[in-house]
């Protein structure tokens, strides 16, 4: 028998139903808000892995473009791989819940979120975290929850909750509160360079609304929960926890004590080995070194908290030398290197033209976009041997993270008419490689003239915890980031926060926390930024000579079919024939893209002759096409005829059309007339009387071959005359 709750958040209500779909699931339940419906399922194996102390929970997003009512783009016309927003709303809900499973659960758990249907205004990413979290409740799996999720914009200077897609594209703020009764679980913030203060205000009215949203899961349990399953916390024998803390405890403490990295993981290397060597006759390897790694990990604690310092030696707020370097690729359009530590990133920028935007096949309002950040993440960084394959979630998750924090400096399109993309490559992981590549990306912007508003800082807050006691972490490394409780990403320019994320290792940390980090970060972004503006003070003045130039003329939107042509092919054989990118859009801009100043003119002097104005009084050269036996037509502009009539031809008696022009011949005509169905009467015996009046006039054209019309003997041919080109389009070098 189903069974729903339902609550209102945002004026809107929230309703959850269980047991009427999926109903082999150990939990399935829809969510609907608005008329966005997304199913959520939980399944759990019955046996659990053993060997290993790792949740193994698996959060599958799955989109279907049936529910915008669309018809997949691809050639089988069905859904594929999933799109990018689609793994990044399956690590934001798998980052929600991950940190409240039991360390001890250790069957294998599947969350399968299938996106039912979609009004386009109710974001189904926020519905999956909120699903999620009600099935688990449901289920028979042992959860720490129920958590609430809640989107926070920010729009005329009010905070808004849950605010439609529509209204997102105009708010400042683009915020995602998970957390349970008590505590934050995971924050993930967009923003255009917002105050601190207000993004702390956010996470607080987003902290808030979740607790209606967890008291109505709660009642939805009490009403049809299942019981849940036992789950049995694997002790590590008592000998061999003894053996190597009362031998080797103090060796590992005075090794995780080295400030030098390499020093550190050799001595603690050495004491693995020696004690597996030691202890292997007594107990299994495997069991060994997780007594181990679970020494270290303590050691390491402790010995943040005693001495408030970092791993390295560094004070909590020190951040690791910082070297940056612009312009080291010759033929790229921009790069730039950030060093940091021993992270170490180089980005590089690429611009093309606008119709290299990607295309976007999802269920969003956005087809396109225009900025796309790419992030790869090699073995090598971390001196591993590994397989090399396509991009995984993390690379995905890391690349959308900096994309988000760099959006908010971008030029629009307007000011800067390219397509930017950059890719970051990390040449050597120890902590926050995500956040080294904005600042490598600013830098890498800059240098490729991009006109960005300014450079974006990233840093990562780390922190551990005691009984009673702890201590944030400015820059985390590796070590710290694995043994900590918390990787707290922070992105901003000196005007405020572009990016944040959040994700922690305990149940929830509390609102004062989150408020010093982030204030703690602030003070980090003033520094990095000194450093960025030393390495390049601004972004340079001229693009890269193997950049494309972008120049832009606008035509009368009633002429865009003349440029494009039946089918297209008019504006392909512009592009073809001048070999430049040409894009036109609806309001009648034309951007053409090319390396070659001459080659873009000459596409610019086809596009204006296809949207010119036959203007009564002009004089065009135009190629005779056909003859009758009343006159000849003749193209004056692309694809615009007028008629000479035989008596217009010549300024004497004319019996026969072809005794003066043929077809191909190009001849000087004069637009007499444009009647009220728009045809257009020329005349050649014009353009003689006109010329006879002007001094010295001397005309040859290829009807007449040699033979002057006039006599006069200087004359510079009258053309129509048109604005200065420089006067009607706008070249772009930033």
């Amino acid at each position: 028998m189903s069974q729903s709750n339902q609550c209102t958040i945002g004026g809107r209500l929230l309703t959850v139903e269980t047991g009427k779909l999926a109903k082999q699931a150990d939990s399935a339940v829809t969510v609907r808000y608005g008329d966005t419906v997304v199913l959520v399922t939980v399944c759990v194996s019955d046996e659990a892995r053993e060997g290993d102390d790792f949740v193994h929970l698996t959060v599958d997003y799955e989109e279907r473009l049936y529910a915008v009512g669309k018809i997949p783009g691809s050639f089988i016309r069905r859904e594929s791989r999933p799109s990018e927003e689609a793994t990044l709303a399956g690590r934001l809900t798998d980052r929600s819940l991950r940190p409240l499973f039991d360390k001890n659960l250790h069957n294998d758990i599947q969350i399968v979120v299938t996106v039912l249907s979609t009004d386009q205004e109710n974001d189904p990413d926020i519905l999956a975290v909120n699903g999620a979290s009600a099935a688990l409740t449901l289920s028979s799996i042992p959860f720490c929850g129920p958590v609430g999720a809640v989107r926070i914009g920010y729009l005329d200077g009010s905070l808004i909750l849950n605010p439609t897609l529509p209204q997102m594209g105009n708010s400042l703020l683009d915020l995602v509160v998970v957390s349970t009764k008590d505590a934050i679980v995971m924050v993930e913030t967009g923003a255009r360079e917002v105050p601190e203060e207000i993004v702390l205000e956010a996470i607080k009215l987003g902290h808030e609304a979740n607790q209606d949203i967890i008291t109505f899961q709660e009642g939805l349990q009490q009403a049809c929960g299942k019981p849940k399953m036992e789950v049995k916390a694997v002790e590590k024998a008592s000998e061999l926890v003894t053996a190597v803390a009362s031998e080797f405890g103090d060796r590992l403490a005075r090794a995780i004590s080295q400030t030098e990295r390499a020093e550190r993981e050799n001595a603690i290397g050495l004491v693995r080995e020696e004690a597996t060597g030691k202890l292997k006759e007594s107990f299994a390897e495997t069991d060994i070194i997780a007594v181990i790694d679970d020494q270290v990990k303590k050691a390491a604690r402790v010995g943040i908290l005693a001495r408030r310092q970092h791993l390295d030696g560094r004070q909590p707020k020190e951040i690791r030398p910082i070297s940056g370097e612009v312009g080291l690729l010759p033929r790229t359009h921009g790069s730039g290197l950030f060093t940091r530590g021993l992270t170490q990133v180089l980005t590089i920028t690429t611009l093309g033209s606008l119709r290299q935007e990607q295309l976007l096949d999802g269920l969003g309002l956005e087809e396109t976009k225009r900025f796309m950040h790419h992030y790869n993440f090699p073995p090598f960084s971390t001196g591993e041997v590994k397989r090399l394959g396509s991009p995984g979630r993390r690379e995905i998750g890391h690349g959308a993270l900096a994309e988000r924090a760099l959006a908010p400096v971008i030029p629009s399109e307007s000011e800067f008419s390219y397509t930017i993309r950059l890719v970051s490559e990390v040449l050597s992981s120890n902590g926050s490689t995500s956040m080294a590549s904005v600042c490598s990306s600013s830098l890498a912007l800059m240098d490729a003239g991009v006109p960005i508003k300014a450079p974006v800082a990233g840093i990562a807050m780390g922190l551990v915890t005691g009984e009673d006691d702890y201590v944030i972490l400015t820059d985390i490394e590796g070590m710290e980031d694995a043994y900590g409780d918390m990787d707290f990403k922070v992105a901003g320019t000196s005007q405020g926060i572009t990016a944040l994320q959040l994700d922690i290792k305990l149940k929830g940390i509390s609102y004062e926390i989150v408020a010093e980090a982030i204030r703690q970060a602030r003070e980090a972004h003033f520094e990095i930024l000194d450093k960025l503006k030393q390495t390049i003070s601004a972004s340079r003045s001229e693009l890269s000579p193997y950049a494309p130039r972008m120049y832009k003329i606008t035509i009368d939107s009633s002429k865009i079919g003349a440029v494009i042509g039946p089918g297209g092919k008019t504006i392909r054989s512009i592009i073809e024939e001048t070999k430049t990118t040409v894009d036109v859009e609806n309001d009648g801009t034309v951007i053409i893209g090319s390396p070659s100043k001459e080659a873009a003119e000459r596409a610019i002097e086809r596009i204006e002759s296809l949207t010119r104005e036959v203007e009564v009084g002009g004089i065009y050269t135009g190629k005779v096409t056909r003859l009758t036996n009343f006159g000849a037509f003749v193209e004056i502009l692309p694809g615009k005829e007028g008629l000479v009539h035989i008596s217009e031809l010549a300024d004497y008696h004319v019996a026969r059309v072809e005794d003066v022009v043929k077809v191909g011949d190009e001849i000087m005509v004069k637009v007499i007339e444009i009647d009220h169905l728009g045809r257009v009467n020329l005349s050649r015996r014009a353009v003689f009387s006109d010329l006879s009046q002007v001094r010295g006039a001397r005309v040859v054209d290829s009807a007449i071959t040699g033979r002057p019309l006039l006599k006069q003997s200087k004359y510079r041919p009258v053309t129509h005359q048109r604005g200065s080109r420089d006067s009607r389009h706008r070249r772009y070098t930033k």
